[in-house]
């Protein structure tokens, strides 16, 4: 067969079949590619203003972690991140290191400090407050504070910081005696401020050493007990109180009639008897004081703590510094640190707003008018 004829089979293929044989795929024509030329171009300003797509997730968990942090600093619990054990495995002496750590002084359990430095701020007496905001800052909070820091291994010496005009008598004798309890493992200091007056006066009288400013106002040893009388405003607003009693003293005390000559002749006694309490205290825990001093400014007067110094009341004058110098020579500390804990800073400030509207209510004021109570208090 000559080189130049055709192949039968090729001269036979339909010619459909031959064209997709050799045609390569269908193009698009150009007009309707887009080309990368022809797409518009951001100028570099408008890419570098353009925003980045926020994301959700983050800033939900943020949120979440700040409401929960809000919630717990209000009611008294407070969240801590620890990283896990590796393969869940804890070390036994980590248990034991846990345990000597139950004071709650320090942050994160992790100790910072060797001494506890305690307020005794304002008024002692038991807490009411019922609000939700209101602090636990009543005569058991207080002892609450002082018997966990005798027990806290951690903890070498205790710093009462007083500025108090005194309290309730059960409140001041409850502290008084957690002190002493606490005394008997660990070195404990009483820091006067501007007055720790009666109440404020007698706890300190269970402490190792007192320190106080020499213009401090102290003393005011003694009792008082007042009975209010709201006769002659309920007589105006037309109110009459008619009590029913199972015998003739029940109602003593009542602010809605005269007192008796017989009733306060038996309130007296009772005043009596408590100011003895008072006065033993202070003769046991200022055994240097001689009777005469003792004798002569334990009849309720105040005085300050230049004169307290030089009567033996208190045994050095300074402040905060002082304090705790004194504290570390006595526990044998030679660069003493107070536990302190930052997170109890906005749990103070939320709670101080409520405590204060709880104290200046008016009901609060009507039952400390009706109610009468002996106090080591000092009135101004």
């Amino acid at each position: 067969m000559p080189e130049n004829e055709p192949n039968q089979n090729e001269m036979n293929l339909p010619p459909a079949e031959e064209e997709n044989k050799v045609l390569e795929p269908e193009k698009l024509p150009e007009e309707e590619i887009p080309l990368a030329e022809n797409l518009p171009v951001e100028p570099e300003e408008e890419k570098k203003q353009k925003p980045a797509k926020k994301v959700k997730g983050p800033v939900v968990w943020s949120s979440l972690l700040l409401i929960t942090f809000i919630v717990s600093a209000v009611c008294g619990v407070f969240l801590t991140m620890v990283p896990a054990d590796t393969c869940g495995i804890q070390d036994p002496k980590e248990n034991e290191k846990t345990e000597e750590n139950s004071f709650n002084f320090s942050t994160n359990n992790k100790k910072k400090g060797d001494v506890a430095w305690i307020k005794v701020y304002g008024v002692i007496s038991q807490d009411s407050n019922s609000g939700p905001f209101s602090a636990p800052s009543g005569a058991s909070a207080i002892a609450k504070k002082i018997r966990d820091a005798g027990e806290d291994k951690n903890v070498k010496a205790i710093v009462l910081d007083i500025n108090s005009p005194g309290g309730t008598v059960a409140s001041v004798q409850n502290i008084y005696s957690e002190i002493l309890n606490a005394k008997k493992k660990k070195k404990v200091v009483a820091l006067f401020r501007d007055v720790a007056a009666s109440g404020g006066f007698y706890i300190a009288m269970a402490a190792d050493q007192i320190v106080a400013e020499p213009g401090t106002i102290t003393g005011s040893v003694g009792v008082i007990m007042q009975a209010g009388n709201v006769e002659g405003l309920f007589e105006k607003i037309g109110v009459k109180i008619t009590p029913i009693t199972s015998g003739k003293y029940k109602d003593i005390g009542s602010a809605y009639r005269p007192m008796t000559d017989e009733e306060k002749a038996l309130l007296q006694d009772m005043v009596d008897d408590t100011y003895s309490q008072f006065f033993a205290a202070v003769k046991a825990g200022r055994p240097n004081v001689t009777e005469e001093n003792l004798r002569e400014y334990t009849d309720g007067r105040v005085f300050t703590g230049q004169r307290a110094y030089n009567l033996g009341f208190i045994d050095k004058l300074g402040g905060e510094d002082d304090a705790l110098k004194l504290a570390g020579e006595l526990a044998g500390i030679k660069d003493p640190k107070i536990i302190s804990s930052k997170s109890d800073n906005l749990r103070e400030f939320l709670f101080s707003v409520g405590s204060s509207m709880d104290n200046k209510s008016v009901v609060k004021q009507l039952e400390s008018m009706a109610t009468p109570s002996v106090a080591y208090l000092w009135i101004q």
